[in-house]
């Protein structure tokens, strides 16, 4: 290249730059002073939607609920290239225009403000969390990922969640329409409506089988065997994540979705998705930062259940809980090993950032489930969290008086770690004996005293005691389950939350030490074994 053609591209280049930012599209966040005052909940909300709100004393003339101004929307699509679907529960919609016509938006006498986002770009979609692998063992996979919710007492007394009505937001479902996983739910017309929210379209039955694996493990029956417990349930099915690439925009999708399930009626959502560094920074996961949290709780707030996957970053670098599992209201699901009962490696950490205790409960990590044409091995907390939802539906079927906040509460009191909890399993994994079976004592498997060498500084586990009886220490150390030998145990400072936690495996009989001048005054030392929970509080 000449040296003349070389001073010609050094001076032009920079206008070039120059011109492409002055023109260049930014997304913005359009929010509004009022909203449209006319509105009939009994003709705009589905039946089962009216009846949510009535059981839960919520009212049915709430202004977040009356639809966005379709004239305010009108005016501002004109000074926009193009228009993200608007929010009637944060009074807002999103555009994508120049910093020229936000500006004229901003000046509209109905505009309450103008908020600069991330700007709406492609990316490529991280892998998908599951293993394609087929193995021998499925059958056994699938007993376990049920027996471990102990869901065999939910369908030996005919609770499969019939009645209740079940959302999935996820990056799409194809088969479901003709798989025989799910015959008995369309041949009883139980799925309700779907909605593809990145294509503005209803069909939902394509691009990733993400989310038909993650319908499977909520409701789904093969040759007469449960993958999941819901089996009786309804489905809304929407679609909120795109195919190859994920962008900005699927949280507003998933809003937008969230707010077409409100309307259709549903009781429980479940979301196996969160947005992590691509988005946010750690100090953001605070549960009110991301648009996602924040339309979670609001869906809480209209008596939805929202059921969410922790995460998959637990053996990354982010390792703490994704967005919308960082919302306080939000059901947190983490995933642990369906064979030790124990933490699943990449199973996302808590607490969220206001130290809020994340994950709530736990289910199988790794599942059985049914792929495009296969029963495939999978893994991951997307899986965990359908197999809640389910048990979640059995509960509600149950005990349809409850409010979605008592079937969150006593969802984490069924847990098998109750009312012992730690970072990583929650309460531990929900038990459907809570609910068939009653709250029964739980006979101590051992005794804490203080040790007399050292009567001030530690207390000793000086019997442990088992379910087994007269068995010698070879047989416990050879005979049982690797899960029957965890012992959980943890600190809670006096601001309510946990400085540490542990798990050990026990191998024998021999007395444990726990040294109390390790504890400041007014911390808890909790212990668990083998359903037992005791507590020791550092006197001031």
């Amino acid at each position: 290249m000449s040296a003349r053609w070389q001073a010609y591209l050094l001076l032009v280049l920079p206008v070039l730059l120059c011109s492409g930012i002055l023109s260049a599209q930014n997304k913005y966040r359009v929010f509004f002073k009022d909203k449209q005052t006319t509105f009939n909940p009994y003709t705009y909300f589905d039946v089962k939607a009216i009846d949510r709100r009535i059981k839960g004393g919520i009212s049915l003339v709430d202004s977040t609920d009356f639809p966005v101004n379709q004239t305010y929307i009108n005016k501002v699509a004109a000074l926009a290239d193009s228009m993200r679907p608007a929010s009637r529960w944060f009074n807002c919609t999103a555009v994508f225009t120049d910093a020229t016509r936000a500006d004229e938006i901003a000046k509209l006498p109905f505009v309450k403000t103008v908020q600069l986002i991330h700007p709406d770009f492609p990316r490529p979609l991280a892998s998908v969390d599951f293993d394609t692998t087929v193995r021998t063992s499925l059958s056994k996979l699938l007993t376990m990922q049920i027996d471990m919710l102990q869901g065999s007492k939910f369908i030996d007394k005919g609770f499969d969640g019939k009645g209740l009505r079940i959302a999935i937001l996820d990056a799409g479902f194809p088969t479901v329409d003709k798989n025989p996983v799910f015959k008995h739910i369309r041949d009883d017309k139980r799925i309700i409506a779907t909605y593809d929210f990145c294509k503005d379209k209803e069909n939902v039955y394509g691009y990733n089988p993400h989310g038909t694996m993650v319908m499977a493990c909520i409701g789904g029956k093969i040759d007469g065997k449960n993958i999941g417990l819901a089996t009786g349930a309804s489905f809304l099915l929407a679609r909120t994540e795109s195919p190859g690439y994920e962008i900005y925009s699927e949280e507003e999708d998933w809003l937008a979705a969230a707010e077409w399930a409100d309307k259709n009626g549903a009781d429980i959502i479940n979301s196996s998705l969160g947005y992590t560094n691509d988005l946010y920074f750690k100090s953001q996961m605070d549960g009110r930062h991301s648009i996602i949290s924040k339309a979670a709780t609001m869906a809480v707030k209209k008596g939805i259940l929202v059921v969410n996957a922790a995460g998959n970053e637990g053996d990354g670098k982010w390792k703490i809980v994704a967005t919308p599992a960082d919302a306080d209201s939000v059901l947190s699901v983490g995933g642990v090993d369906p064979n030790k009962w124990y933490h699943s490696s990449f199973s996302s950490y808590g607490p969220n950032r206001d130290k809020k205790m994340k994950p709530n409960v736990c289910a199988a990590g790794t599942v059985a489930s049914m792929g495009i044409r296969n029963i495939e091995q999978v893994s991951g907390t997307s899986f965990a969290s359908p197999l809640t939802a389910g048990f979640a539906a059995c509960v509600w079927q149950m005990h349809s008086d409850w409010k979605n906040t008592d079937v969150f509460e006593n969802i984490q009191k069924s847990g098998s770690l109750y009312p012992y909890y730690d970072y990583a399993h929650g309460f531990g994994i929900p038990q459907a004996s809570y609910f068939t079976d009653g709250v029964n004592e739980v006979e101590p498997t051992f005794i804490m005293e203080p040790n007399d060498a050292f009567p001030d500084d530690s207390l000793i586990t000086n019997r442990l005691t088992y379910l087994h009886a007269n068995i010698d220490t070879a047989y416990f150390d050879s005979g049982l389950k690797l899960r029957d030998r965890l012992m959980f145990y943890h600190v809670q400072n006096t601001e309510g939350y946990l400085d540490r936690y542990y798990v050990i495996e026990v191998e024998s009989k021999l007395p444990l030490y726990f040294e109390t001048a390790d504890l400041n005054k007014g911390e808890v030392l909790r212990i668990h074994f083998r359903g037992y929970t005791w507590e020791y509080i550092k006197p001031d």
